[in-house]
Order: structure tokens, then C-alpha cells, then sequence
């Protein structure tokens, strides 16, 4: 699942890529003011779609999941002692 799900962010990554690379060289500076304006916006989300999913290729929140992932085991171990404690108690009475 992993792997299938990788593939589609480097899919996307390439769509978004040559989207861009095709969609440069036809933006001019040179054009009235709400035209570059449009132009530079649409050049940011590009790069901000590309960053995104270079970031999750590269896999940057992989060991902040497994750190999270150690925290909500500890919490459920923890929660789980608190339980038997309690029962046990309810035993004794």
C-alpha cells in the first residue's frame, strides 16, 4: 500500500511539473498588470504543489510518525494498567 500510494505522488509530481515547464515560456512580464499578477500566483501554487509532494516522496514525516506512533502506544499501555488497577480494586470490594 505504501509503494501504490509513493507512485501516485511521483505521478503527480511529474504532472505538475511539466504542467509548469509547459505553462512558463507562455507567461510574459511584459503583459498588462492583472495578467503577470495571475501568472506569478499560478508559478507559486505550482511550486507549492511540487514541494508538497517531494516532501512526502522523500518521506521528511515518516520518523515523526513512528515517534507518535511509540507516544499512543505508551499512552494506550499506560491507560490500559490504569483500567486493571481499577478493576482489581472493584474485585477487592
Amino acid at each position: 500500500m505504501r509503494k501504490r500510494n509513493k507512485f501516485k505522488h511521483v505521478l503527480y509530481l511529474i504532472l505538475a511539473l511539466v504542467m509548469l515547464l509547459y505553462a512558463l515560456p507562455r507567461l510574459s512580464p511584459d503583459g498588462p498588470a492583472p495578467v503577470f499578477v495571475f501568472g506569478a500566483l499560478w508559478v507559486a501554487f505550482a511550486l507549492l504543489v511540487i514541494a508538497a509532494h517531494l516532501h512526502f516522496i522523500i518521506g521528511v514525516d515518516e520518523e515523526k510518525a513512528k515517534r507518535l506512533e511509540a507516544v499512543r502506544k505508551a499512552k494506550l499501555k499506560m491507560w490500559q494498567e490504569k483500567w486493571d488497577e481499577k478493576g482489581r480494586a472493584a474485585q477487592r470490594l
